[in-house]
């Protein structure tokens, strides 16, 4: 069975985090000064063949421990889908 995965990786919360600093500050300049602490990350969005949701979850798992995320600076989250 074919699993979507939809994942969202983001930078560790005690990380300071540029692009948001950036754009955190263009908000006032937009005349949004309401827009504060802005944080930007990565969605990914992939298809894994499992036989079961669970094994679609160890795998998802598996390639954001291994390739998705640097777990150094970045924690992620994802959810799984039937396709």
């Amino acid at each position: 069975m074919k699993y979507r995965a939809e994942i969202d990786v983001m930078p560790l919360k005690a990380l300071l985090d540029p692009q948001g600093k950036a754009v955190t500050g263009s908000m006032k300049n937009l005349g949004l000064p309401e827009i504060e602490n802005v944080r930007i990350g990565k969605h990914i969005t992939l298809e894994v063949e499992a036989s079961s949701k669970d094994i679609a979850e160890t795998k998802v798992d598996e390639a954001c421990k291994k390739l998705l995320a640097n777990q150094i600076m970045e924690f992620y989250k994802f959810e799984i889908f039937e396709n």
